[in-house]
């Protein structure tokens, strides 16, 4: 008996179907869809969207670590004023990130506005019991 036809034979019982050795390549391109391809289209769309509300007079810090105003926006690029009579124009592509926006977000907005009704609603208590208390009276 030589070592090749043992060998041989032992690979033609190993085979199996090949449904099993699917599921594995299809277990891995699920883990990296979840791990690496989704999260990092969520962070691009994040990113878009930053790029995209960009006002005249935000603060923002370039991906070169430059400070500055943004002095007008243009369809691709935006002029940034880093000191005084100093404007630099960048793509819309080279900002990192925001550090102040001159208009607050909406979510602000609504929190001052709930805090204003639940004012109205302790000063209509208060009347409530005033009147209680006279009626008693």
């Amino acid at each position: 008996m030589s070592f090749i036809p043992l060998f041989l034979q032992q690979q033609q019982t190993q085979q199996g179907s090949p449904f099993g050795m699917i599921i594995p390549l299809i277990f891995i391109v699920l883990i990296m869809y979840f791990f690496m391809i989704r999260p990092q289209s969520k962070k691009q769309k994040e990113m878009q969207k930053l790029l995209d509300s960009l006002e005249k007079g935000d603060k923002v810090v370039t991906i070169g670590g430059i400070h500055g105003k943004i002095s007008s926006v243009k369809e691709k690029s935006v002029v940034l004023e880093i000191d005084d009579n100093v404007k630099v124009e960048f793509n819309k592509t080279a900002i990192a990130t925001v550090v102040n926006k001159i208009n607050p977000p909406a979510d602000k907005k609504s929190k001052k506005e709930k805090k204003g009704s639940a004012e109205k609603s302790t000063d209509i208590a208060a009347e409530i019991t005033e009147s209680g208390e006279a009626k008693n009276e």
